[in-house]
């Protein structure tokens, strides 16, 4: 038989499945008696483990949540996931601090082969470009904002301003009104953003590039809109319960991928998508191209295939590649590229050219 600290130990890893164990099954399982198993689930909730127990002919056994956090198991392999998760999410904005306080609160506990190990993995979390700066959130406010989409119930809040500037909600609308923007939730504006508060039905809390972003269904303008977290400061108490809708597309990564581009996310494609001849060779457009298409037409040619949320926003993204550029289609594309053309002609003519408010006339 083991000793009663193996045989602990052994007992809560298959607690910690997350199914109803009958005492025989779980004697069998350990090679021990059912009496026994009863004694060491004893020893168990005296430790802190908030064991239920139901009734039957052979009983039945669970681990449940309890107030407090008791002594966790975890086999190398999950030990060694954790604080590498840890590591990433402590260069976070919003849960950072607590990230890093639990990296060594784990770290002090494992064993020495572990620690080594650890020691010697160094994970570094990069922001991705064009992820801007932004007010922290809150660990509270996260955990609020979680627990009302958990309990289906009507949110009010604040959106108003932060550091950054005036406050704006991602609505497909709002997106395809904002020209030349990189980051559509920084451009995008909504009315009577401060003042009356929101009414929404919260459905997912998600992170996209570094920022966390409630999505939900907008009451008073009866469309899906998608906030963010920094600029959230609920009302109490909440409002009634509600039945949660069905996302356009089913599916809140392309659903959000899809606002983000432009479309009402019921899918991930870009709303505006053009083919050109660009006068450089491939290997120099493929590193560039994010998601486009980029086919090999000679030594110095190749045709891209690329998308975008707005047609002038399209024809400024090319015209990054600065090269000779042959337009194959569609005839929207080339209409965005003459009224950029003569844009900028106006602004290379000087001031004479530019209208009496400073703006060149066009």
């Amino acid at each position: 038989m083991q000793k009663t600290s193996a045989r602990l130990l052994a007992l809560l890893s298959l607690l910690q499945t997350h199914r109803d164990w009958s005492g025989d099954d779980l004697a069998g399982r350990l090679g021990i008696t059912p009496r026994t198993v009863r004694r060491d689930i004893d020893r168990l909730r005296e430790l802190g483990y908030p064991v239920r127990a139901s009734k039957g002919p052979s009983g039945g056994y669970r681990l449940d949540a309890g107030a407090h956090l008791p002594p966790l198991l975890f086999d190398d392999g999950q030990a060694v996931a954790l604080a590498l998760a840890l590591q990433s999410a402590a260069t976070d904005e919003t849960i950072g601090e607590d990230a890093a306080r639990a990296l060594v609160a784990v770290r002090q506990v494992m064993p020495s082969r572990l620690r080594r190990r650890i020691d010697t993995l160094r994970v570094t979390a990069v922001r991705p470009p064009g992820a801007g700066s932004a007010s922290p959130v809150g660990t509270q406010l996260l955990a609020e904002l979680g627990r009302v989409i958990h309990a289906c119930e009507e949110l009010r809040f604040d959106y108003g301003d932060d550091a950054a500037g005036a406050a704006g909600a991602v609505g497909a609308a709002d997106v395809s009104r904002a020209a030349g923007a990189v980051g559509a939730a920084d451009v995008s504006r909504a009315a009577g953003a401060v003042g009356r508060p929101r009414r929404v039905e919260p459905h997912h809390l998600v992170t996209w590039r570094g920022r966390w972003y409630l999505v939900a269904w907008d009451l008073d303008r009866d469309d899906w809109r998608t906030f963010r977290a920094d600029r959230i400061r609920p009302r109490t108490p909440t409002g009634p319960r509600f039945t949660p809708r069905d996302l356009p597309g089913e599916d809140v990564a392309a659903f959000v991928a899809g606002r983000f581009r432009g479309t009402d996310g019921s899918t991930t494609d870009w709303p505006c998508r053009g083919e050109v001849v660009l006068g450089l060779p491939a290997e120099a457009v493929a590193p560039f191209a994010r998601d486009g298409i980029v086919e090999e037409l000679g030594p110095d040619r190749c045709r891209l295939t690329l998308g975008s949320w707005s047609w002038t926003g399209l024809a400024t993204t090319i015209g990054h590649f600065d090269a000779d550029v042959q337009v194959i289609g569609p005839p929207e594309l080339t209409s965005a590229f003459a009224e950029l053309a003569v844009r900028y002609a106006a602004a290379a003519a000087g001031p004479s050219q530019a209208s009496p408010e400073g703006i060149p006339a066009l």
